[in-house]
């Protein structure tokens, strides 16, 4: 059974660095085709994050790029999203996520789910 643990998340200031880590188990972690990132702030709904591929092709959405670095260890069994810069608006319940169905950028599509961790950047 997939379980995907994310951990790291808590409470900053703005510009302040912040890594989130997300521990896969289940079945063997180089075999996860593509794992995500995403969050969901109070009342939106879940947007995309970053994404890197089982060969380390990595996609940011627009608003993170420069940022934030996603890398995965498959040693660790473990994707990292290493948060710099951050700014209020990139306060959400961030989750992690593995093996799309369909567009890597869509959460509706995406067959793992994490249970999230809160970030919280102050200004």
């Amino acid at each position: 059974q997939v379980q995907l643990v994310e951990s790291g998340g808590g409470l900053v200031q703005a510009g302040e660095p912040l890594r989130l880590s997300c521990a896969a188990s289940g079945r063997t972690f180089s075999a996860y085709t593509i794992m995500g990132w995403f969050r969901q702030a109070p009342g939106k709904k879940r947007d995309f994050v970053a994404a890197i591929t089982f060969n380390d092709i990595i996609y940011y959405a627009d608003a993170v790029e420069g940022r934030f670095t996603i890398s995965r260890d498959n040693a660790k069994n473990t994707v990292y999203l290493q948060m710099n810069s951050l700014k209020p608006e990139d306060t959400a319940v961030y989750y992690c996520a593995a093996e799309p169905s369909g567009n890597y950028r869509s959460a509706e599509v995406y067959n793992y789910w994490g249970q999230g961790t809160q970030v919280t950047v102050s200004s």
